[in-house]
């Protein structure tokens, strides 16, 4: 049943980080609901990064929530990586792993999958440590605004990463293709975008908290990516059975474009 747009002041308020990861994020082989929006994520990750030979010095990743999983593929590929996302508290809960304190989510599971995905499953110990070493800076970013991370002004990136973000920021479909115009403007000409969109989707759960999202089909992807200025060079869609306590989400689109 569709509710109002959660805002994102709402999430400072009432996102617990831990209890997210807990809940999306415990990996288990097996349980391949319970996982598949991670599972097509990594894989496709994979796909954009280790296969397909993205690279350059500096990514950046709009929206990052509390998670690394991200940065496997890409830690491979890029001299540094700059998380950011609108909520302090998730800025805290990735700090807790960057500093190896206890008490942080463990997310060595997930990367023994990433690092199975590239051939060799024993070397997640050293493929977390190439994360940490990757992560310079957490900063504050604000998709609505133009630049996403005023006030300051970075230099150009090389690659924009966002992760099943823009769904949840974004309250109406122009507001979604404002928000990748924005992220956009981060990055460099011949640069590229890497998106990650959970499809048909208005609502996710965490505990007893309901949030909602901005439903959004494959073509709502597409043409926002095109109208934001860039090409996109390949694209993957998968049909997502997510128990419905959960998430109500039909499935999931991940897109590599070029800006123009």
């Amino acid at each position: 049943m569709e509710g109002a747009f959660t805002e994102k002041d709402s999430y400072a308020k009432h996102f617990v980080p831990k209890d997210y990861l807990e809940m999306y994020y415990s990996f288990h082989p097996k349980k391949e609901d319970e996982n598949a929006l991670l599972v097509f994520c990594l894989k496709t990750l994979h796909k954009a990064f280790h296969v397909g030979g993205l690279k350059g010095d500096t990514l950046i990743d709009i929206g990052s929530g509390p998670t690394i999983y991200q940065y496997f593929s890409a830690c491979e590929s890029f001299r540094e990586i700059i998380p950011t996302d609108y909520t302090d508290k998730n800025h805290e809960e990735m700090q807790r792993w960057l500093r190896k304190e206890q008490g942080a989510f463990d997310w060595s599971s997930i990367a023994k999958y990433a690092c199975e995905l590239e051939g060799d499953r024993e070397k997640w110990a050293q493929k977390e440590e190439k994360v940490r070493s990757r992560i310079k800076q957490l900063l504050k970013c604000d998709v609505d605004q133009s630049n996403p991370l005023a006030p300051l002004s970075l230099p150009p990136a090389d690659c924009i990463l966002s992760t099943y973000c823009l769904e949840v920021s974004s309250k109406d479909l122009p507001a979604f293709r404002s928000a990748l115009k924005n992220m956009g403007s981060l990055l460099k000409r011949g640069g590229h975008l890497v998106l990650a969109i959970t499809l048909e989707i208005s609502f996710f759960m965490i505990g007893q908290n309901r949030f909602h999202c901005l439903y959004l089909e494959q073509k709502h992807l597409e043409e926002g990516v095109k109208e934001a200025g860039f090409e996109i060079k390949w694209m993957d869609v998968a049909k997502i059975n997510f128990p419905l306590s959960l998430i109500d989400a039909k499935g999931a689109g991940f897109v590599v474009a070029q800006k123009r």
